[in-house]
């Protein structure tokens, strides 16, 4: 199960249905803000707890339900792809539902460095360990050169891994390489300060958006920032930045998505403004 929204239903081009999976997806909420109507709240790419064990009652009160796709795991990303950010109680929620109906809580960390330094989140990497069964530590997204840290939580579900991974071929060579980059990222904290640098530089480019008039679509608390552009003006901007198409907002305007990272200066914020502007 995985949000709408989510990574894996929406822009994996089928990859779980090709391995012989389903993806049921559930619907993240999009109610806009009270006090600010034109931004989505934090809610938006987030699945609930509720909406969950919905299913999972509703499929297990089915008669039928042993010729139906059985839920095989709850999927969440942590930050979502809208760059929202679950709370504890809303993992804790989640947690309980998936021990409760004995199904596991995946956390997809890609972005998870620039989630933990939010400075309006409440989860820390402990939090994480507790209440999923499998999360994995993104590092390509945060500086490493390749691979990411998948943590299992209460043990490898099965008691001959390799030949699994082997035949999925996913089984990497010179695992030593990917190790030594984790290694490094967390010693003296560095995997921290690099998702600090996103994050701060994030936040002066959502001020200096906003000063310019620019309207944010979704209040967003991580390295991800969201801004509405009139299509006439996003094709010149095509021309000097690079920006995600995220969706289409109405006949003459475009949400596109900018991001920071580990790397980003704050020079580059000012040269980013010149073409915004």
């Amino acid at each position: 199960m995985a949000a709408d929204t989510g990574h894996i239903a929406s822009h994996e081009a089928g990859a779980i249905e090709f391995a012989g999976h389903k993806v049921l997806t559930l619907p993240c909420k999009r109610e806009k803000s009270q006090n600010e109507a034109a931004v989505f709240s934090d809610s938006i790419g987030k699945i609930d707890a509720a909406d969950v064990e919905k299913l999972l009652r509703d499929f297990y009160a089915d008669a039928n339900h042993e010729h139906m796709v059985f839920p095989g795991a709850v999927h969440i990303s942590h930050p979502t792809e809208y760059g929202t950010l679950y709370s504890r109680d809303e993992l804790t929620a989640l947690s309980k539902v998936c021990r409760k109906y004995d199904i596991p809580l995946f956390l997809d960390g890609a972005r998870l460095g620039y989630g933990l330094m939010s400075k309006r989140t409440d989860v820390t990497l402990p939090d994480i360990a507790s209440l999923t069964d499998v999360f994995y530590i993104g590092g390509t997204k945060v500086g490493a050169l390749f691979g990411e840290a998948v943590v299992f939580t209460h043990g490898v579900p099965t008691k001959h891994p390799v030949p699994v991974i082997k035949q999925h071929g996913a089984l990497l060579a010179k695992g030593w390489l990917l190790g030594l980059q984790f290694d490094t990222l967390f010693t003296d904290d560095l995997y921290f300060r690099l998702g600090q640098n996103a994050i701060e530089t994030a936040e002066e480019l959502r001020r200096r958006l906003t000063e310019k008039g620019y309207q944010l679509y979704i209040d967003s608390p991580t390295n991800q920032q969201f801004i509405i552009v009139d299509n006439k003006k996003l094709q010149k901007l095509s021309e000097h930045i690079r920006y995600g198409f995220w969706e289409k907002y109405d006949d003459d305007h475009t949400v596109i998505r900018l991001a920071t990272d580990w790397a980003t200066k704050m020079e580059d914020i000012d040269t980013l403004m010149e073409y915004l502007s």
